[in-house]
């Protein structure tokens, strides 16, 4: 094991990779304030939904929201430039991890994996050739990097991508209806937006989706197969970004094809000056223990919590529980209305709940689809009442469609949710069945 993980290999991959991870974490920070997603995300809200647990992580006030995130672009761009790269590094995966935990109304997985990779980056010799701390300080300079440092990238994705196909493997993805729901809101696009409407466009997507998930890994670890695989990344990868506007993800895709190919390739097309690290010297460190139990620990994790929805009552396109951390990446269309009915306990009058009032039009939409919303809004509605001295009961009027499906009820009416608690490991009893 020590032979595989710390045999020295060239470090090419890993310092091109810190170069385009850098950029893409700037242009990801820049690009959601020129977007409008950070104004219409975090400042617009009255408040936002945050993962369960932060219930003390919001937005700063006013403005201020726009300082965190050019505060996050540079970060990204020192990581690029690989000045004081650990602390730049650490500087903005913690505040990645804010912003990440701060709201849910718009999760998306590649923030769940820039979450997770901003952490790996840390720890890696990423900034040992071709950076600022190297020019400043000589003795940092490295050909070469432990065996693990590519390893770590290539198991992450294969998890990534396996999980993402596994849970294509259902009937409303596999006869094509999810696809077809997906597409629907895409006919206005320039020259493809008709053909994206066509029913053999829905079986290729549905199809050719499964196949690139679960294949692409493998495919590009075989040689022969790695330069087709390689143009596939590119087609499958810059279509999602064309269609689903999902932000750095395909290019951080396309990115980590640098770990899959040899470093003779990767040095020549970006380091032509750079010495071939050739040697395959195998260096342990005193801290391999810590190292392996830790990256141990983490992909066991990894590879258990996409798993948990199997152990969870309900189907997990209905329950929502079990979804998110799970690499279940567009995969279903979700539609509903819902009523809140807010009791006064002490007169037994009923007040009446506007959620233009509360919420914003992408909040109420979470709030129509999602339980874990629907109880967090609950306890707002209570808070802000007890604040104003009135005890309250508030019960909901739910229905949900799942893939075009009939409306059914989602929530049981009778069910006091001011009373209810949340329990992160529980399937939520107040939940009605899909079937």
């Amino acid at each position: 094991m020590n032979t595989f993980l710390f045999k020295h290999i060239d470090n090419s991959s890993l310092i091109v990779f810190r170069i385009f991870f850098g950029l893409l974490c700037f242009l990801e920070s820049v690009g959601a304030i020129f977007t409008g997603w950070v104004k219409n995300t975090l400042i617009n809200p009255q408040f936002t939904f945050n993962f369960m647990g932060f219930d003390w992580l919001q937005p700063l006030p006013g403005n201020w929201m726009y300082a965190y995130y050019i505060l996050m672009g540079i970060f990204g761009l020192l990581i690029m430039f690989g000045y004081k790269y650990r602390w730049s590094a650490l500087g903005f995966a913690i505040m990645w991890a804010g912003t990440y935990f701060m709201q849910k109304s718009s999760y998306n997985n590649h923030y769940y994996l820039l979450f997770l990779l901003s952490f790996i980056m840390v720890l890696l010799p990423a900034h040992k050739y071709a950076s600022v701390d190297v020019n400043l300080n000589p003795k940092l300079k490295r050909m070469s990097m432990p065996n693990w440092c590519r390893w770590v990238f290539i198991l992450q994705l294969f998890i990534v991508y396996t999980y993402a196909s596994v849970a294509k493997i259902y009937p409303d993805w596999l006869d094509g209806s999810a696809v077809r729901l997906l597409m629907l809101n895409k006919s206005h696009f320039p020259i493809v937006g008709e053909l994206l409407q066509q029913n053999y466009m829905h079986y290729f997507i549905a199809y050719s989706g499964i196949l690139f998930d679960g294949l692409i890994i493998p495919l590009l670890l075989y040689k022969p197969t790695r330069k087709y695989a390689f143009y596939a990344s590119i087609f499958f990868h810059l279509f999602n970004s064309f269609v689903f506007h999902i932000g750095i993800f395909p290019y951080l895709s396309l990115a980590f094809c640098l770990f899959f190919f040899d470093a003779k390739t990767v040095r020549n097309l970006f380091f032509k000056k750079k010495e071939l690290y050739t040697e395959n010297h195998i260096e342990v460190p005193n801290y391999n223990t810590i190292l392996k139990i830790g990256f141990g620990i983490y992909f066991i994790i990894q590879m258990a919590l996409p798993l948990r929805h199997y152990f969870i009552e309900d189907h997990v396109l209905w329950t929502e529980e079990g979804h998110r951390l799970s690499w279940r990446m567009m995969l279903r269309s979700k539609s509903g209305r819902i009523h809140f009915r807010v009791v006064d306990n002490a007169t037994n009058t009923i007040i009446p709940i506007k959620l233009d009032d509360y919420l914003t039009k992408k909040q109420q939409r979470s709030v129509k689809t999602k339980p874990d919303f629907i109880w967090q809004f609950s306890q707002r509605l209570k808070q802000k009442f007890e604040a104003e001295g009135i005890l309250v009961s508030i019960y909901v009027t739910s229905y949900l469609s799942v893939n075009g499906k009939p409306s059914k009820r989602y929530v049981n009416p009778d069910v006091d949710l001011a009373k209810v608690e949340w329990n992160q490991f529980k399937h939520s009893t107040w939940l009605l069945p899909s079937k």
